[in-house]
């Protein structure tokens, strides 16, 4: 007697992922809460009366820190995104379903990486 292959999680393994992802999307909005701050209030840091020369190297490492948080920031709100979706694929019951392949994704790739929608093969075929 041939194995049965899965076409779908359980419900219970789908809920099992919903609560995982959930959390990682509350961890992720509380990171995106911090990179915003941090990005608000770097604008002074105590250098007022200090030589001009070394204002001058502040002022630029302040545009470039303000441009890493909001390129941290982009990615964290993509990340949210990409958890919501996944999130959407559990309510339509196709969570964890390789996009390419059809096959189930590994559990313990989804734990990993919950929001993915490929499975190892089919990203492997893509290099």
């Amino acid at each position: 007697m041939a194995e049965e292959v899965k076409s779908r999680y359980s419900d219970k393994e789908l809920e099992e992922f919903k609560v995982l992802i959930q959390e990682k999307i509350d961890k992720a909005k509380e990171q995106l809460e911090l990179i915003k701050s941090a990005y608000k209030n770097d604008s002074n840091n105590g250098t007022d009366d200090t030589s001009p020369t070394f204002k001058a190297f502040d002022e630029g490492s302040e545009v470039m820190s303000k441009e890493t948080s909001s390129q941290l920031a982009i990615r964290q709100e993509k990340f949210i995104r990409d958890l919501k979706n996944a999130l959407i694929r559990i309510e339509n019951k196709t969570y964890g379903i390789c996009r390419v392949t059809g096959k189930l994704i590994n559990p313990e790739r989804l734990k990993l990486v919950p929001h993915a929608t490929l499975s190892i093969e089919a990203k492997n075929m893509q290099k």
